[in-house]
């Protein structure tokens, strides 16, 4: 199965000089777990909530908030993301996004053309439901 049948197609993406505080508030929506960074529709980095963790202050929102911790919310998504993620092109077979997740430490692989445009998003999500949903073929005894 080719991964444009499978991947999203409907990807959030910040530019590489969005601030921290703006992304916060895209996870924080809960709806999503990784973030595209493009320049000129052409894929430049990866952030993950997880990156984002990292970079802010543990103490934002406690009553041990300070300026120092207000401050980690100005860093910019050159800062934090993944610089030259490893994707894929939507003509790739999800056995080579299952290679690619199982070689490196990786949850989400950019879907994109050869000049680096954005079309979509896989992550290892999406080949679990997958699975889930073509369950009953994939147990079948064979005859």
């Amino acid at each position: 199965m080719i991964l444009e049948k499978i991947m999203s197609k409907n990807v959030v993406t910040v530019g590489l000089d969005e601030s921290l505080r703006a992304i916060k508030e895209i996870f924080d929506q809960g709806k999503i777990h990784h973030l595209l960074v493009e320049e000129d529709k052409q894929l430049y980095g990866v952030i993950s909530d997880r990156d984002l963790w990292q970079a802010i202050s543990p103490y934002l929102g406690t009553s041990f908030e300070s300026v120092r911790d207000t401050a980690t919310l100005n860093k910019r998504a050159h800062h934090i993301m993944t610089r030259k993620p490893i994707s894929l092109y939507k003509e790739a077979d999800i056995f080579e996004a299952i290679r690619i997740f199982n070689q490196h430490r990786i949850s989400c692989i950019p879907i994109v053309t050869s000049e680096q445009h954005i079309v979509g998003i896989i992550t290892w999500r999406d080949i679990f439901r997958l699975l889930e949903a073509d369950r009953e073929a994939l147990c079948r005894a064979p005859d």
